[in-house]
């Protein structure tokens, strides 16, 4: 589906202007690469299919970028060429950026240097300088990621939080600030140059998480997102300390969501950073009768959402998400797609964009799914139920930068279906209150560390204590119940002809039977 664009269809196409212009030796390098680039821009929403085939645009692009001459043109060509309004363009830049080859420590430093020199200062060319800066932090972590944050690149990042900077600068100059601060010393110098500010520019930007200007609001999104992970300061509340979340009783799954989704502290907001697919599902599940749910759409790229039982599998990496098995249904509003199993078909809606509503109504009595925007009706689809009839969950993948906002029921509908009775989640869901903290992911990551397995456990299942030594290996690490469904050693694949108890397995949470057992 969605993620499937780096690697998508159209291998078939011929290679159009770019391809004419590789064999045209009086165009110029610079001429050929912003065709190849203007056209993958003019097909990515055409790519679909989860092929091994990239289109034509990319492959030529791939093999121009093997030379750090051809690396260095493509950066320039993107900074030139992505337009501002393509809702697709910083996703291109990540793409292309991604697919090619991994560049040298100079060329990095190059792209450095544009930011005081070759770039004429308009919104569209220093936005792409801000994705490109960002993506070659997340590509780059370590000695380069931090050779690349000179003074002048964080200078420049840090200015461009200004008041009266253009918002998508804006933007992606936080979101590159984020992925520099991956690298632990960057994150050390960022935040001591964030502490020499009479009042520090994220805690201003954090007012705009509810602005109506979409753009503004993505801005307080990632502000708060960078002062509760990244940039903390001292005496600030967690913003989940501070979300009212009185009335929500579902919301996005925290334990049931890809690795890089960020969500909100009121846990209805999600938004995708990372150059994977990613997805997440809601807390509360359906089994039966008809439900609705409605989603704000806040940047007008790739999402697909929709419904999604357990079954349905997120593998972000391979650019798999809802819609792309048997057992979930997603609509795709920018690419115009209905996705199921991995095949999309063409639906009749408009194209949304920031500010459109989505409705998603689910019969389970029915075996009926309709998707609405802005309050019209799609057609009827009953795909999802030749494989799934019960067990249901909303459910939601993101492509790079892209962001919206889930209503279950806790605020009243903007377009509720009028020709048939049905019910909102939050109007049936229970959530425990410890269930509604969404703790900031390095809160979250060092109670996982508190509830790490201990030292003793069998190193198979994690659940018992180990107390088996294999013979004639000698290794150890397993508990009775493993040890004997072995055969063979799990570490050195010896035959196994006894095993010996070595430990006192009084402790052992399962009563064990003698001492050794052959």
């Amino acid at each position: 589906g969605g993620g499937g664009t780096g690697r998508g269809g159209g291998g078939t196409r011929s290679c159009g202007r770019g391809g004419a212009a590789l064999t045209d030796r009086k165009i110029s390098l610079s001429d050929t690469v912003d065709e190849l680039v203007k056209e993958t821009l003019e097909i990515i929403g055409s790519i679909v299919d989860n092929e091994p085939e990239p289109p034509n645009s990319m492959i030529l692009l791939h093999d121009i970028t093997d030379k750090p001459t051809g690396w260095i043109q493509l950066v320039k060509s993107l900074i030139r060429v992505v337009p501002l309004e393509h809702p697709m363009g910083p996703s291109v830049i990540t793409l292309l950026l991604d697919d090619s080859p991994l560049p040298t420590k100079d060329s990095v430093l190059e792209v450095a240097d544009m930011i005081t020199h070759s770039i004429r200062r308009t919104p569209k060319r220093e936005r792409n300088l801000c994705v490109i800066l960002g993506c070659l932090a997340e590509k780059l972590a370590g000695p380069s990621s931090i050779a690349v944050l000179s003074d002048v690149t964080l200078g420049y990042l840090l200015g461009n939080l200004d008041e009266g900077i253009h918002p998508d600068v804006m933007l992606f100059s936080l979101i590159a600030l984020e992925k520099f601060a991956q690298t632990s010393e960057n994150k050390a110098t960022i935040k001591r140059k964030l502490a020499l500010f009479p009042e520090n520019p994220l805690t201003r930007l954090e007012r705009h998480t509810d602005s109506n200007e979409f753009i503004l609001r993505q801005v307080g999104f990632c502000a708060r997102w960078c002062l509760d992970n990244y940039f903390l300061i001292e005496g600030r509340k967690y913003s989940y300390e501070v979300a009212d979340v009185s009335n929500v009783r579902v919301m996005l799954n925290t334990r049931d969501v890809s690795e890089y989704l960020k969500i909100s502290p009121d846990g209805l907001e999600a938004r995708c950073d990372a150059y994977s697919f990613e997805s997440v599902r809601c807390t509360f599940q359906v089994n039966q009768g008809c439900w609705y749910y409605e989603v704000l759409i806040i940047t007008p790229g790739v999402m697909q959402i929709g419904w999604a039982t357990k079954d349905s599998n997120f593998l972000s990496h391979e650019g798999y998400g809802i819609g792309d098995d048997a057992y979930s249904i997603a609509f795709d509003g920018c690419r115009k797609l209905i996705w199921h199993n991995a095949r999309s078909m063409p639906h009749d809606l408009h194209i949304w964009k920031g500010g459109s509503v989505l409705g998603c109504l689910l019969d389970l009595d029915a075996r009926e799914v309709i998707f609405s925007l802005d309050g019209v009706e799609g057609g009827v689809l009953k795909q999802v139920f030749g494989s799934a009839k019960d067990g249901f969950f909303a459910a939601a993948s993101f492509m790079s930068f892209q962001q919206c906002r889930f209503n279950f029921g806790s605020v009243p509908f903007a377009f509720p279906p009028r020709n048939r009775q049905f019910m909102s989640f939050n109007d049936h869901a229970e959530l425990k209150d410890q269930d509604k903290i969404v703790l900031p992911r390095h809160l979250f990551l060092e109670q996982l560390r508190k509830l790490s397995v201990r030292e003793d456990s069998c190193t198979l299942c994690f659940d018992m204590k180990a107390t088996i030594r294999i013979e004639p290996c000698k290794h150890r690490g397993f508990c009775t119940i493993c040890a004997a469904q072995l055969q063979f050693c799990p570490m050195c694949r010896a035959e196994i002809v006894s095993t010996v108890q070595e430990v006192d397995p009084a402790s052992s949470p399962v009563s064990e039977d003698g001492s050794e057992a052959t």
